[in-house]
């Protein structure tokens, strides 16, 4: 098979962290465009991958010769762009969350089945190594019955990541949709639903605008979970954790207590209940503080599904009911009742 073209819509921190250096040093593509608004971050980006520069990502999808699009955009943008790459016969990796509603979720996973292209929503803590380990353990069944779950995602917030700092449309709610729940709650709806296996039946939420003056963006987030089978749990996102980040998993089950990223040393501890206890030393869990130097592993997940032709690991359909979890605590939150799902 020939090379992949790709065009990378977006040249922020998640384009210039993740997405350009992972196609970059993938041996299955051409990084043959890259847009953004700001034209010298385009240009510089082109200049880094040899591509050409452009500041409307319409002139971008309307290259019948590029095979694929990432989306990395704020969210308003993902549903439109990726809707309208799928139109033009583009394979889609789209930023998370995925969509704004549900309707436009429906809509980008319609476009992709229309035009028979392939729709990845970038979710990559399923990637990690502890959280591919916990997995392989929970089927095992070595576990028994999963009882509980706590899993949070904080930092101090997306001014120390986004390219753009504290003027970032991370904290205008008209581009951003949703603050922390978006960007790091939906990560572990996603990453929860991974592990057990289970679709999240009911949702209430507490989300609120606390730790960032001068925005109406939601920045800290509790939610209780409620699974298919009646695991329980909570799952906390938060722009306020200021002097070092979170991104643990604990999952209590009848054998065994899973810790997932909760240790400086060891990615996955398993306490069992016989007094025996395994420390797993695996590949550490990519932070913002990395600079982006480990893989993701999303890129090459895509890029290996296209060439092969097989399913992608997380279709548009899983992008969906991670979000729909989200939009289910927004509403909790607003309503104050537990927001059930079908």
């Amino acid at each position: 098979m020939s090379q992949l073209r790709v065009g990378v819509i977006g040249c922020g921190s998640i384009a210039k962290f993740r997405h350009l250096p992972e196609y970059g040093a993938n041996k299955n593509v051409d990084i043959v465009a890259v847009c953004d608004v700001v034209e010298s971050r385009a240009k510089e980006m082109a200049e880094n991958y040899g591509a050409a520069a452009y500041t409307d990502y319409k002139d971008v999808i309307a290259d019948k010769t590029i095979d694929v699009i990432s989306v990395c955009l704020p969210n308003y943008l993902h549903a439109p762009v990726s809707i309208a790459a799928a139109d033009a016969g583009k394979h889609v990796l789209c930023e998370k969350p995925m969509a704004t509603s549900r309707e436009e979720a429906e809509q980008m996973i319609a476009a992709a089945e229309k035009s028979g292209t392939k729709l990845m929503i970038a979710h990559n803590q399923r990637f990690v190594s502890s959280h591919e380990k916990a997995k392989e353990i929970i089927e095992s069944g070595s576990i028994g019955k999963i009882y509980s779950f706590r899993t949070a995602f904080g930092h101090g917030g997306p001014e120390g990541w986004s390219i753009d700092g504290r003027d970032s449309w991370f904290f205008n709610k008209e581009k951003a949709f949703i603050g922390a729940m978006g960007d790091l709650g939906v990560h572990k709806t996603d990453l929860i639903r991974y592990l057990l296996g289970e679709d999240i039946v009911e949702v209430a939420g507490f989300v609120e605008s606390s730790a960032k003056e001068g925005t109406d963006i939601d920045d800290n987030a509790t939610c209780i979970l409620k699974s298919d089978s009646g695991i329980i749990g909570t799952l906390a996102a938060s722009w306020s954790y200021n002097t070092d980040q979170d991104n643990s998993t604990v999952i209590y089950a009848e054998k065994a207590i899973l810790r997932l990223e909760d240790d400086p040393d060891y990615a996955l501890i398993v306490q069992y209940t016989n007094g025996e206890v395994v420390n797993y030393k695996l590949d550490a869990i990519q932070t913002n503080e990395d600079g982006g130097q480990t893989t993701s592993h999303v890129i090459d997940h895509f890029v290996d599904a296209i060439v092969n032709n097989t399913e992608v690991p997380v279709s548009g359909e899983e992008g969906m009911k991670s979000l729909e979890v989200v939009l289910a605590a927004l509403e909790s939150n607003q309503n104050k009742t537990i927001v059930k799902l079908s």
